[in-house]
């Protein structure tokens, strides 16, 4: 049986693609995973490796626990962040790093590397009530920088923008998020 095309994450853009299926598969505890076509949000999930293929992973949600998965999230809830994930060794470091977009004394846009814990404690230090910082990562999302390095671009879940789901549930979706982070805190 064949995985539906939005659960298969291509990896052909990486030279090194056991660096990149490692670097991912780091996040299958602490990232939930949107899938747009579908409009769901997968909070318990195993990234796969078909043996045949070495260039692509699957997003796998696990089937004895459909209360996991959310259901009848627009697209339009999710929106970039202009966030990533890097390994520490990008920078210069051990461990997890984020790059964050800012501005510097002159307005200009640059980017910064911070330790992943310094950098969600500060994005969750700056949202307002009505506008968390809840990452989640889509197909598309594990991108290679040089060629051999992974990253992972970081998404957001917008929870005014779920109009079709209750209130309980769009908590739902906000508390697991933050529980599944609790781990980098």
């Amino acid at each position: 049986m064949r995985a539906p095309d939005h659960l298969i994450w291509r990896l052909s853009h990486f030279n090194n693609h056991r660096r990149a299926i490692s670097f991912v598969q780091q996040f299958q505890e602490t990232l939930c995973v949107y899938s747009g076509p579908v409009q769901q949000l997968y909070t318990n999930y195993e990234i796969s490796v078909p043996e045949q293929d070495h260039r692509s992973l699957i997003i796998l949600p696990n089937p004895y626990a459909y209360h996991d998965t959310f259901n009848g999230i627009p697209e339009e809830a999710v929106k970039k962040t202009g966030i990533t994930i890097i390994p520490g060794d990008l920078a210069g470091k051990e461990g997890l790093y984020m790059t964050l977009p800012m501005r510097d004394s002159n307005g200009k846009r640059v980017m910064r590397n911070v330790p992943l814990k310094v950098g969600l404690l500060t994005l969750m230090r700056q949202e307002k009530p009505e506008a968390p910082f809840l990452p989640v990562i889509t197909k598309g999302d594990l991108r290679s920088f040089r060629k051999d390095d992974p990253c992972l671009h970081l998404q957001r879940i917008v929870p005014q923008m779920i109009r079709e789901r209750s209130a309980m549930e769009v908590g739902s979706i906000q508390r697991v998020i933050r529980e599944k982070l609790q781990v980098y805190l």
